[in-house]
Formats: structure tokens, sequence, C-alpha cells
């Protein structure tokens, strides 16, 4: 669940954060230009990850999955920001992608108890 949350959330982030620089370009790069598109991009690029996590993991009748959300949400702050800017290359990206989902995968296995 975590792989495919975390290629669905970086494709999200990244494209939305081309379309930012698209706007910027096409204002000219006029100051301000882009910065609500790239505020959209943050926002929707941060929280699809632990929505994604929690609809996937109830999908797969898993409960309790707390940790894996705030945790996976987190890490996917840092990781997810590295690699949609596009400041790394495509072997880090698979790299972080792949260090995502491992972390996801071992998250999932701790189950908080439930009421």
């Amino acid at each position: 669940m975590s792989a495919a949350a975390a290629i669905v959330c970086y494709w999200v982030w990244a494209s939305l954060l081309e379309w930012a620089d698209d706007v910027a370009e096409a204002s000219g790069r006029v100051m301000g230009a882009g910065w609500f598109e790239d505020l959209i991009a943050l926002i929707t690029g941060f929280l699809s990850m632990p929505v994604l996590l929690w609809v996937g993991m109830r999908l797969l009748g898993e409960r309790g999955n707390h940790l894996l959300v705030l945790v996976g949400a987190v890490a996917w702050l840092i990781i997810g920001g590295h690699v949609a800017d596009g400041f790394v290359s495509v072997t880090t990206t698979a790299a972080l992608l792949a260090l995502f989902a491992v972390l996801g995968g071992l998250l999932s296995l701790v189950e908080l108890p439930g009421e």
C-alpha cells in the first residue's frame, strides 16, 4: 500500500509543481506569479499521503494503523519534498520512493490496540 501511495502522491505532487512553474513562466516571472499554485501543490502533495494510506489500509481491512499514517505523513513530507521538486536524479528518486515503501511496510506491521 505504501508503494502505491508513494507513486500516486509523487506523480500528483510533481505534476502540480510543474503546473505552478508553467504559471510562473507564463506570467513572465512577475513577483508572486505561481505562489498560489505552489501552495496548492504543497498542500495537495502532503495531505494526499495520509489520506491514501488510511483509505488503502481500510480497503485492505487493516485497522489500528495510526502509526503508519502519522509517521508516513511526516516521512512523506521529507522524502516526497525531495523527489517531487526534481532536484535529485532518477536513481535517487527511485531509491527514496523504495525507502518510503520499506518504511511504510515496516510501520504497517505495528498495530495499535483498537477500541
